[in-house]
């Protein structure tokens, strides 16, 4: 009677894990299945917009060129993503080529479309409420919070060698040509720090800065374990902040996360003007 016992109770625990490692299997072929779903329908949008925007601006070329860069990315991270979080790092590539397609049409003066997801990248950074111009080793950089002749250059938000960069135009993407070695990070320091320093007065991007630096952190508890899934997406060419040490480091993705091109900067203005004739959201 025992022995009986001991085999029903055996039997039950085994049927009560094989219906437990069901439902897990389950769940996670679900959450798998949404969240490529999610990262697909997000990259598929930013391709709609590639191929229905054109313009001769040299802000519009720029920003095109970065967008394609970024959906260059996002399509071979969704290639290789096996996991959802993968397919979330997809996504986070894809909405970041998004918002320079907004930053495109606005550059155009035509409708930007509606609001995106916030990205990861650039919480807490601000964004530029006004002119600025600076002199760093007798060259000028100036950025604003419009696009321009002299400021072709839109980046969306995020933080670079520990410094908030916020979302605005610039003169020149100092941020790629500072990523070298030596003499190169020292400029770029001197850059971002003749920039954003608070003597500027200027409260909305203050009000930012802080935040960056209250919440910035925050980003390691949500993303700190990226890192060994994409690979190089960031460490580089995405600048040393959230990306570098959020998504960076060896891992799933090898080399498929420096954007194309990379740079935040993208190429030059030529990258994005063959993607089509003009069209809305």
């Amino acid at each position: 009677m025992e022995v009986a016992l001991w085999v029903i109770l055996i039997l039950l625990l085994g049927g009560a894990f094989v219906l437990w490692r069901w439902g897990r299997r389950s769940r996670q072929a679900t959450e798998l299945a949404d969240a490529r779903a999610e990262a697909q329908r997000w990259y598929e949008r930013l391709g709609g917009q590639l191929m229905n925007l054109h313009g001769d601006a040299p802000a519009v070329r720029q920003a095109l060129a970065d967008a394609g860069e970024r959906y260059n990315a996002a399509g071979s991270q969704l290639e290789q993503a096996r996991s959802p979080h993968q397919f979330a790092l997809a996504r986070e590539t894809a909405l970041e080529g998004l918002a320079y397609i907004r930053a495109a049409r606005t550059a155009m003066g035509i409708d930007p479309g509606p609001e995106l997801p916030p990205l990861a990248a650039a919480r807490g950074a601000g964004m530029l409420t006004k002119e600025r111009e600076v002199n760093v080793q007798g060259q000028t950089y100036r950025a604003g919070p419009q696009p321009g002749n002299q400021t072709p250059y839109y980046y969306p938000g995020g933080n670079w060698q520990g410094r908030s960069v916020p979302a605005g135009w610039y003169s020149t993407p100092w941020w790629k040509t500072a990523l070298g070695t030596g003499a190169g990070v020292l400029g770029g320091i001197l850059i971002a720090d003749a920039l954003f320093s608070p003597a500027f007065a200027d409260p909305g991007y203050e009000a930012g800065y802080q935040e960056g630096l209250n919440d910035g952190q925050d980003q390691g508890g949500d993303y700190g374990d990226q890192g060994g899934d994409y690979g190089d997406q960031g460490g580089g060419d995405q600048g040393g902040g959230d990306y570098a040490g959020d998504f960076s480091g060896g891992g799933d993705f090898g080399g498929a996360g420096d954007f194309g091109a990379g740079d935040f900067g993208g190429g030059d203005f030529g990258g994005g003007g063959d993607f089509g004739g003009g069209g809305d959201w």
